[in-house]
């Protein structure tokens, strides 16, 4: 049986603040989530992560719509696949075609907003159960073992590591978030240009609209380095105050 004082242990650590990170810590973090995006061999391994928020960025905006959410299927290449019923055409399937390349990082906006009030833990958690829920509707093995690999990893530093690891862990994984959003819109536009890509959010939404695909590629890439602007000057609040700026 769990006592009051357990469960008071508990909800302090989860909606406790945690002290705030050095700058170094802010910098340094910041500088590996770089490497992982720019760098080929990194970017392919943690690629998947960014896949996991795409395709959870569709499913949560065809629910939001009203749409019937069929499944989720992630694939060892890093691509994926979310398939909902409902109205081909209309404003539900254009903001949900739309919400995949802009959710990786308005997720990591998400995450740079708890932890400028030093949330880690809160956030470590808020992961661990999004991962969870969307386990629900993923249709594929690699699917299942890939959620429930990232969502174990997040867990067992949310309970296990001390708080410098935690603070390194959910910096890296934010920052990750917010640059990791902006390569994948580059790589569409290329793919693009060399061999065409019909099935592309883009080519749908196209189709749908009767906008050029360019402009919502466009369009993707502008609101992810605007999000990724405000979310890393929210992550950099240390460096800034040691350099006696405010914003």
């Amino acid at each position: 049986m769990v006592s009051i004082e357990g469960m008071t242990e508990f909800w302090d650590r989860l909606f406790g603040a945690q002290p705030d990170p050095p700058p170094l810590l802010v910098l340094l973090t910041a500088l590996v989530a770089l490497l992982v995006v720019t760098l080929r061999l990194p970017w392919r391994i943690a690629r998947n992560a960014i896949t996991i928020a795409h395709e959870g960025g569709h499913a949560l905006v065809a629910l939001l719509t009203g749409r019937k959410l069929r499944g989720i299927r992630l694939h060892s290449d890093t691509s994926g696949l979310t398939l909902s019923a409902g109205r081909p055409t209309g404003p539900g399937m254009v903001l949900t075609l739309l919400a995949g390349y802009v959710a990786p990082p308005l997720v990591g906006l998400g995450g740079a907003w708890l932890l400028a009030g030093n949330r880690i833990t809160l956030l470590l958690w808020v992961a661990v159960l999004l991962l969870l829920a969307m386990l629900i509707m993923i249709r594929n093995l690699f699917g299942v073992l890939s959620l429930l690999v990232t969502g174990g990893v997040v867990l067992a530093v949310s309970w296990y590591a001390s708080p410098q690891v935690q603070a390194a862990f959910a910096w890296t994984g934010v920052w990750f978030l917010l640059l990791g959003g902006v390569r994948p819109v580059v790589e569409l536009q290329r793919l693009r240009t060399r061999r065409g890509m019909p099935a592309s959010d883009a080519d749908q939404l196209a189709g749908i609209t009767g906008l050029p695909a360019f402009f919502w590629v466009v369009l993707f890439g502008l609101v992810n380095l605007v999000v990724l602007v405000v979310g890393g000057l929210m992550l950099a609040g240390p460096l800034l105050a040691e350099a006696g700026i405010s914003w």
